[in-house]
């Protein structure tokens, strides 16, 4: 009989939300709402543009159009179920729906990591090696650097969601997190988890510090070679050409990092507060980042602003 209740699987999960603070349910919903909205329309307009402008078909423009496909895949992927649990206490989910959004999310972030690597290595080319660029970026490079992070992005999160999802549970099937979010659902697992800690630290090793340090090392030298040009304008378009990337990298590895290293709390007050910053910072790290990006790249790039001119003028035109 004990043998029995150690084995047996849980057929759904119950999402407790922000359940112990209603008060907030109704505010995050409608800021929540209005963020995705954004996000939808921000990271659409970028889609359609990159892909209607002849002029930004280049290796950056497609990489930032895979980007902004990945922001609207991610959150598509979790922000409706939490919406839906701000207006359901206790929300329900099925074992299956659960494995399918962590699997989605694990393979977005992951994914996003890798790219925004391949996006420092295209500006690298492009400032440190400019003669260079059209043959070490052309097409038959920059689609396969593409479908390599989303290939790999998928395979590091079929690993980890399958390791997730043969765990036993023990009937313990209340997560204590908006969404299906691995670590929240490993902490309900009735038996030692080490291989999944051990290989959760391998895999932010390869997702978080290879590309880290990577795309640092890039930037030493991009840095390095604008500091060599001699005109201060020539300079500022060289700044300017990698400013939006740069700043996107801040906002997407510093989220991270804070949330992964922050400090746990041992007393129980502070053990209330820190499950509840436990919500909001990944929240923060998969809502307010894929809304930032689009106005990110296009409050600093003339290229995509003028695009998205010409195809307003377009629609206004037809009409």
């Amino acid at each position: 009989m004990e043998k029995a209740n150690w084995s047996s699987p849980v057929a759904g999960f119950i999402l407790l939300g922000l359940s112990d603070d209603p008060g907030l349910e109704k505010i995050f919903f409608v800021l929540i709402l209005l963020m995705y909205l954004v996000i939808l329309l921000g990271n659409g307009v970028l889609i359609l543009v990159t892909i209607l402008d002849s002029r930004l078909h280049t290796p950056m423009y497609f990489f930032l159009g895979n980007l902004s496909f990945l922001d609207i895949c991610y959150t598509t992927s979790s922000v409706p179920l939490v919406l839906d649990g701000f207006l359901t206490p206790r929300k329900t989910i099925s074992f299956s729906a659960c494995a399918v959004q962590m699997f989605l999310s694990f393979t977005m972030g992951a994914t996003e990591c890798v790219l925004l690597g391949m996006m420092a290595f295209d500006r690298y080319v492009a400032i440190c090696n400019p003669l260079r660029y059209p043959v070490v970026m052309s097409k038959a490079a920059y689609v396969p650097m593409a479908v390599s992070s989303w290939a790999i992005g998928g395979t590091a999160s079929v690993v980890h969601t399958s390791l997730t999802i043969q765990l036993p549970f023990c009937g313990n099937n209340v997560i204590n997190h908006l969404a299906c979010e691995i670590l929240a659902v490993l902490r309900l697992a009735c038996v030692d988890i080490s291989i999944n800690v051990i290989s959760m630290g391998v895999t932010n090793v390869i997702f978080l510090g290879v590309p880290v340090l990577f795309i640092s090392v890039s930037y030493v030298f991009i840095i390095a070679t604008i500091l060599r040009i001699p005109s201060a304008e020539g300079r500022r378009k060289a700044f300017s050409t990698c400013s939006a990337h740069f700043t996107v990298v801040v906002i997407f590895y510093g989220t991270l990092f804070f949330m992964y290293r922050k400090p746990k709390s041992k007393d129980s007050l502070g053990q209330n507060k820190e499950d509840l910053s436990d919500k909001l910072i990944p929240l923060f790290y998969g809502v307010v980042t894929p809304m930032l990006n689009p106005i990110i790249y296009s409050l600093r790039n003339k290229d995509v602003k003028s695009a998205v001119r010409n195809l307003m003028s377009q629609k206004c035109f037809t009409r």
